[in-house]
């Protein structure tokens, strides 16, 4: 059984390399601050070399035959599940995530490194349009995109590393990654091990562990790069789509969300409030599609408040490495001071509280506003926390303007027996995503992953995904001599 720790550099051009900077960031657990690893930060001439060779290594893998990048998928994915249980550790350590987020990020990391293997013969397949020229075949291919620019965030760190990863290998592109170095191992350094150990061309895949002191935007500028992969906050991804647009690079953008969880009139309660425990709090509330308003119907709005409070209150918090634990800690100390000043912020504005939570650390046990204004800025804000906001809708059309009152448009939910009703009514919330009978954290590569508004822009999943890692190219035949007018 491997031993990540070790694996605490980074990854180029098919060799473990410490950093140049001589600077040192310390990888902690967020939950005891007892120490993982310490990983030695690249320089900038360190990414350079990065991109320079990834470019060089795509000429050759993407003429790879397919079941060349199949065989070595597979072993990947035999990999990581032959170390699960050390996977499984450093996920829980390094992100502060129970043993059951740590389990389900794994499934969905490996879910989509094994839904990658049915795309290893999409490029270089044709398909014949018809032409308005006499004697002219056209012929439409996929051709790898080149080299692939992937950033991910940490609260996830692996399964939103590894859905731009897996599919951009198989589809004959080369990929620099950056993790955050908080969640390094899981984010980063495991999934290049994994790759390694399958026996993937040197350069094809190179995991950079550095800072954005050293490297500033030069992730995103690299003239090698043709796309930019990037999850995490709304103005860091405005920002790079500020940059690629200048660039004329392409994007691939999940950011922040503000997401609606809506019960209706005509819905169960108690199936509803138990979706709306697991879609708040699994992960601390640190996940993108978190549920961040409940937005309830009068007719349901007592009954609800009554009985979410009272589950609420019965979540066991604590040391994640407990499998009883459900709440752990906020990633750093950062995190959680920021969330202390949206509360108390919002206590400051007369926001009514029916539960008050307490800190330890930088774990937050959950706070429960309610009778929240949907204009308040504790509504307008994402929270990223467990703290949960219940609002009151007059209706159900006027739950769905609540809904869709808000920047963000990333995932949503509707309750209600009439499913009919929950398809319509789904269509008209402003989001990527909408969810009926469930709760907002929903992920699968069968399906087409993103948001709208300033949640983000592209989409991930299989079908989808094809389309934005890959180039387009018209190859037209001529049979015969064709006869022009001049």
């Amino acid at each position: 059984m491997e031993k990540f720790e070790q694996f605490n550099k980074s990854f180029i051009d098919g060799e473990w390399t410490e950093g140049k900077t001589g600077r040192t960031v310390e990888d902690r657990d967020p939950y005891d601050q007892s120490l993982i690893t310490t990983f030695s930060l690249a320089s900038l001439d360190q990414l350079h070399k990065a991109f320079e060779t990834a470019k060089e290594a795509q000429k050759e893998w993407g003429k790879t035959k397919p079941e060349e990048r199949l065989e070595i998928l597979k072993k990947a994915s035999d990999y990581l599940r032959t170390n699960r249980e050390e996977v499984v550790g450093i996920v829980s350590r390094e992100t502060g995530g129970s043993v059951i987020k740590a389990n389900v990020e794994l499934d969905l990391s490996l879910e989509y490194l094994e839904a990658s293997f049915n795309l290893v013969d999409k490029i270089y397949q044709h398909r014949e349009v018809q032409s308005s020229v006499e004697a002219k075949k056209n012929y439409v291919y996929r051709l790898p995109l080149g080299v692939i620019t992937s950033i991910s965030p940490f609260n996830f760190p692996m399964n939103l590393s590894m859905r731009t990863i897996a599919p951009a290998l198989a589809l004959g592109n080369t990929v620099v990654h950056k993790p955050d170095t908080q969640t390094g191992l899981a984010g980063g350094s495991i999934i290049a091990r994994a790759f390694e150990v399958a026996g993937l061309p040197k350069g094809v895949f190179q995991v950079i562990q550095t800072d954005l002191q050293e490297i500033g935007d030069e992730m995103l500028t690299s003239p090698h790069s043709g796309l930019i992969s990037f999850t995490g906050s709304t103005p860091v991804g405005q920002h790079i789509g500020g940059i690629a647009g200048k660039l004329l690079k392409r994007v691939a953008l999940e950011l922040g969300g503000n997401n609606p969880f809506i019960v209706l009139s005509d819905a169960d309660v108690d199936r509803a409030v138990d979706a709306a425990i697991f879609g708040k709090f699994i992960h601390q509330g640190q996940i993108c599609m978190i549920i961040n308003r409940l937005i309830i119907h009068k007719d349901k709005y007592d009954e609800f408040v009554q009985k979410y409070v009272e589950r609420v209150k019965q979540i066991p918090y604590g040391d994640p490495k407990d499998p009883k634990t459900i709440i752990g800690p906020l990633i750093n100390e950062r995190q959680a001071d920021k969330a202390m000043e949206i509360i108390e912020q919002a206590k400051a504005e007369g926001n009514k509280l029916a539960l008050e939570g307490q800190r330890m650390g930088n774990l937050l046990t959950p706070y429960v506003f309610v009778d929240v204004d949907n204009r308040s800025k504790l509504a307008q804000t994402e929270l990223f926390a467990p703290i949960s906001t219940i609002i009151k809708a007059e209706s159900d059309e006027h739950a769905i303007e609540l809904a869709n009152d808000t920047e963000y448009g990333l995932s949503s939910a509707i309750f209600t027996n009439d499913l009919e009703k929950g398809r319509e009514f789904g269509l008209k919330v402003e989001s990527g995503m909408t969810h009926i009978n469930d709760q907002t954290v929903n992920d699968s590569p069968s399906v087409p992953f993103g948001g709208t508004k300033a949640s983000g822009m592209g989409r991930f999943g299989n079908e989808w995904i094809v389309e934005e890692f890959t180039v387009t190219k018209w190859v037209s035949v001529q049979t015969e001599y064709r006869k022009y007018p001049f």
